[in-house]
């Protein structure tokens, strides 16, 4: 049973059941392919997140860029899940310089939630990769500024990719990376290790990955999922870079953070979305992107598609997830 939100405080620190619900939040945060490459560690006053190596993507992701990412939107997702039980965290990013796989400890103060961490909170149930085409609807402007506002708040800037030949290029970056991995037999056969997957509790299933993706969307194995028949569906939607002043261990993470409170921001106002880094995992697109799309001011981390979804479109189901006894563990 889930907490009441902003009545579970127990004192000076949160009570199990509580840093458990939040965690059972947190671990629904997107990943590459679906990995959930992280470790959780709980101890009396703290919680202690790791990278867990042993699902690194060396394909994929030959610098681990994609997997620190990864666990920056599951420690995002963390910090918005105890917020909304009454709980703001503390956190001490990359505390430990001995140990490169302890990215941040967590503790905590209490505090009285407020109706819009309870709102994102909820928008983790409902947030969906969606790789479908979306609709030609307008995101509008107030939102977009609200995402990208969200964004920067957790220490990454956020910026709307505009139209023209900026877009033109950014999605030349991403032909150009799926047909460089298409040309990989590493890459394919680590790909196919991950997608297509039916009944296992990590990998991108069939069911949620698009038969006949846009340029934008990528190519998994042995995908399921039909688009809708409809006649106002546009190739990318509104396009949000996440991108950061250094490229460090620690920008990395924020900028994972950064894509979380994005994602969130959208769910919450009924866009679909789509996290989206093919072309940033190879040198040299990512380094087309950089000149192109930032003017070599800055480092691109990741591209999250939002927009609007057919009216007619179907529900997406859920991706699955590992069970906490596999992700959490008392600190040692």
């Amino acid at each position: 049973m889930r907490p009441k939100r902003g009545k579970t405080m127990t004192g000076k620190h949160p009570d199990a059941h509580t840093v458990r619900a939040a965690l059972a939040l947190a671990v629904r945060a997107p990943s590459i392919h679906n990995s959930q490459p992280w470790q959780w560690r709980v101890g009396d006053t703290t919680v202690h997140l790791y990278v867990d190596d042993d699902r690194s993507l060396r394909h994929t992701d030959p610098d681990n860029r994609d997997l620190l990412i990864s666990c920056g939107a599951a420690l995002h997702h963390f910090r918005v899940a105890a917020r909304s039980f009454g709980w703001h965290t503390v956190v001490h990013r990359l505390p430990n310089p001995d140990d490169p796989r302890h990215l941040a400890a967590v503790e905590f103060v209490p505090i009285t939630p407020t109706a819009d961490v309870v709102s994102m909170a909820r928008a983790i149930e409902d947030r969906r990769s969606d790789r479908r085409h979306l609709t030609s609807w307008e995101v509008p402007a107030p939102f977009v500024t609200a995402m990208a506002a969200a964004g920067a708040a957790e220490g990454a800037q956020v910026s709307e990719i505009p139209g023209g030949s900026t877009r033109i290029r950014l999605v030349e970056a991403f032909r150009e990376a799926a047909a460089a991995h298409r040309a990989d037999p590493g890459y394919q056969d680590e790909l196919a290790r991950w997608s297509g997957r039916h009944a296992d509790s990590e990998g991108v299933p069939a069911r949620n990955a698009v038969l006949s993706p846009d340029p934008l969307t990528r190519e998994f194995h042995a995908s399921t999922l039909t688009e809708t028949a409809t006649g106002d569906l546009d190739e990318h939607g509104s396009l949000m870079l996440v991108h950061t002043g250094s490229d460090d261990k620690l920008s990395r993470l924020r900028a994972g953070e950064a894509a979380s409170a994005v994602l969130l921001s959208a769910t919450v106002y009924g866009l679909a979305t789509c996290p989206l880094t093919e072309p940033l995992e190879l040198p040299g697109t990512r380094e087309l992107l950089r000149a192109d799309v930032l003017s070599d001011s800055g480092f691109p981390q990741l591209v999250v598609r939002v927009g609007w979804a057919a009216t007619s479109a179907a529900d997406l189901p859920a991706t699955p997830r590992r069970a906490l006894a596999e992700v959490v563990r008392p600190m040692e």
